[in-house]
């Protein structure tokens, strides 16, 4: 009997890539064979997303590429958007089988039948019965492993559906965290990223508790200890979470990174309040006064929204100005997007698609801008880099510490290495140069 093939499709976020990669793992110690999806899987997952309106569109394309490969292959959706919207899922054409939050982590069990079907089964449940943390870590190509430490939120913005989709925050107890970290470091995977939905929000929920065991402070201070892990870097986290003793210790540090990604979601207190976020602008300015008072070089990663109920074009305008005066690096722009179940979604002052679409290019160019300042600040520099895997137009790239793109001529033998070098000129492609110097420098 031929063995059974297996294909992922992930969408969205870290902590989707993480589970992904566990599942895919799962299934390969129960038989499984992975493959991609144009070989023409027996088993195509597709783990989904529900940040914007585009998980529906997104979704039904990898569905018709799935069974355009292979017209027989058994489809299963899961993620974000099936938990939110399961029916919906389960009424596109080709699709088998629809789980929900509690039930994704356990795929291997509801395939041991994966003959097509002429309907989708639909395993899901109420959100509110969502209150377990299963463990999860992705590795594979890449250099890096994201590694999940939380997931949920019980944040209650008004524009997300992620407590909707993923439940009440909960965390991985501290000792599988550190068995995670153990097990990724002998796979030789020299970075790990810190993933969850709010993981400054860890130790709540720890092992199925209510109450905290642990604070994110004891997290990355335990890790700190883990030996072969060269470099550990702080996926997302909020601006209230994120604490003068987290920073100062990150300063610290031989191991966590100076590079912090930090939502805003947008520079108007205004507007802060109406999507209920847990702090206001100038708390976000002191974040970051801190963190580059402890680590002049950090590089500071901002989220904002465009195009949200209420935002005039003097609000916007007001965000626009406040990001060119922040010491940032880059910036993550989303388009507001309305949400089924969300408060925003009834707010007056819809703001036109147009006018959404056109803020949001604005920002995007304001992002390269920042980003190609950050890096001819550092030219010059002496940074360690970690190359990847890829070989693009004949160059190989990776990340410094502080989360500066580099690139170098192709050079097999250099993959998954970390390497000292100087930080040279910008270059077309959104690079700097690498530059070699004497390995004896410090």
């Amino acid at each position: 009997m031929a063995q059974k093939t297996v294909a992922f499709h992930t969408l969205g976020c870290k902590l989707n890539f993480a589970e992904s990669s566990a599942l895919a793992r799962d299934l390969q110690d129960g038989g499984f064979l992975r493959v991609q999806i144009k070989d023409g899987a027996d088993v195509v997952v597709i783990n989904t997303c529900s940040v914007t309106q585009q998980a529906d569109k997104e979704c039904r394309t990898i569905v018709r590429r799935a069974l355009k490969a292979n017209p027989r292959a058994f489809i299963a959706v899961t993620g974000c958007f099936a938990q939110l919207k399961p029916s919906e899922v389960a009424a596109m054409e080709g699709v088998d089988l629809v789980l929900g939050a509690k039930e994704k982590m356990n795929l291997r069990s509801f395939l041991s039948d994966s003959e097509k079907r002429p309907h989708a089964e639909i395993h899901s449940c109420e959100i509110t019965e969502v209150d377990r943390f299963t463990s999860a870590y992705s590795v594979g190509d890449r250099t890096r492993a994201f590694l999940k430490v939380q997931d949920g939120c019980d944040y209650k913005c008004t524009y997300c559906t992620i407590p909707l989709a993923r439940g009440v925050s909960r965390s991985a107890p501290l000792e599988k965290v550190l068995s995670d970290a153990h097990e990724i470091v002998t796979k030789d995977i020299k970075e790990v990223v810190l993933t969850g939905v709010n993981i400054g929000d860890y130790g709540k929920g720890e092992g199925g508790n209510k109450h905290h065991e642990h604070t994110f402070m004891d997290l990355i201070q335990a890790l700190d200890t883990v030996k072969g892990l060269d470099r550990i870097r702080i996926s997302s986290i909020e601006p209230n979470l994120l604490r003068d003793e987290i920073v100062d210790f990150t300063a610290s540090s031989k191991r966590f990174v100076p590079h912090f990604h930090i939502p805003l979601q947008s520079g108007s207190n205004v507007l802060l309040a109406l999507m209920k976020r847990r702090y206001q602008r100038e708390m976000y300015v002191e974040r970051l006064s801190r963190i580059l008072d402890r680590m002049p070089d950090a590089c500071i990663g901002v989220d904002v929204i465009v195009g949200f109920p209420g935002e005039t074009e003097e609000l916007f305008l007001e965000t626009y100005s406040f990001l060119e005066s922040l010491p940032i690096g880059y910036l993550h722009v989303f388009t507001y997007s309305e949400r089924d179940r969300t408060e925003a979604i009834v707010l007056p002052g819809t703001v036109p698609q147009a006018e959404r679409k056109a803020r949001n290019n604005r920002l995007r160019i304001l992002s390269t801008l920042k980003q190609r300042a950050f890096y001819e600040k550092h030219i010059g520099t002496h940074r360690r880099v970690l190359w990847e895997t890829d070989n693009k137009d004949g160059r190989l790239h990776g990340y410094s510490e502080n989360y500066i793109r580099l690139s170098t001529p192709f050079d097999s033998r250099k993959i998954n290495t970390v390497e000292h070098i100087r930080v040279g000129t910008w270059r077309a492609d959104g690079t700097c140069e690498a530059e070699h110097f004497n390995s004896s420098h410090p």
